[in-house]
């Protein structure tokens, strides 16, 4: 054979080799290259849904924080209680420190008795008017109002002891309303001297009341009184 053609057949034969070894090559590259564009779309796609999710997960914690805020700025509801009323009258403020005490453990409302002309300071001669009151069977004028005494169905009602009785502006309470069908617990303080019987005078000032036990409590002691004022409490079903 021909050398010339010998050389010529080689040649075909390495270029038919390298156009295959570029072939599959290029091949290669070109799937290579859709591989990626396919990952870089599916990666794009994926964020596009994560961020979708994300939105629709910051629009669900945005409405819970907004049903959130309409919970919380709603004004709470607040249970009336007014069915108890702790009123007083108290000239030095030991009757005063005990009514708190019954106050704060029971609730409802409380109220002060102030009579339209004020006691004298003088402790000694706020004794000889206590007393003259007493046998003029005086009525002082009450300067507190109550409105709305219907709507308690108890009343705490507490008093100094003065000469063995109640002051007299309690008797001006007892008269000026009816505490028919209420209950009434007593409570008193005083220098050693007690009730003095004065739940039953209520009961007499007010036959159709039921008058609970009374509490009395030392006028030295009131402002510790508050174990002794729970236990009386405790005793009356409060």
């Amino acid at each position: 054979m021909n050398k010339k053609i010998v050389v010529l057949i080689v040649a075909i034969i390495i270029l038919a080799i390298l156009g295959i070894i570029a072939y599959m090559v290029t091949s290669n590259n070109n799937n290579q290259e859709l591989a990626n564009t396919n990952k870089t779309r599916n990666n794009v796609e994926q964020n596009s849904t994560n961020l979708e999710n994300a939105g629709d997960e910051n629009n669900m914690n945005q409405n819970a924080v907004s049903n959130s805020n309409e919970v919380t700025n709603e004004e709470p509801q607040i249970e009336e209680t007014g069915r108890t009323l702790v009123v007083y009258f108290s000239h030095t403020g030991n009757t005063e420190n005990v009514a708190h005490f019954i106050h704060e453990a029971v609730g409802g409302d409380i109220i002060k008795l102030e009579p339209v002309n004020a006691y004298i300071d003088d402790y000694n001669t706020l004794l000889d008017v206590a007393q003259e009151e007493q046998r003029n069977d005086a009525r002082p004028e009450i300067a507190t109002q109550i409105d709305n005494i219907d709507e308690y169905d108890t009343i705490f009602l507490g008093y100094p002891n003065w000469w063995g009785d109640m002051p007299m502006i309690i008797y001006s309470f007892l008269d000026e309303y009816d505490l028919s069908g209420k209950t009434i617990a007593p409570f008193c303080t005083s220098g050693g001297s007690g009730l003095s019987g004065t739940p039953r005078t209520i009961q007499n000032e007010e036959p159709n009341a039921t008058v609970t036990e009374g509490l009395a409590v030392s006028g030295s002691s009131s402002r510790n009184s508050q174990s002794t004022v729970n236990n009386w409490l405790s005793q009356i079903g409060f």
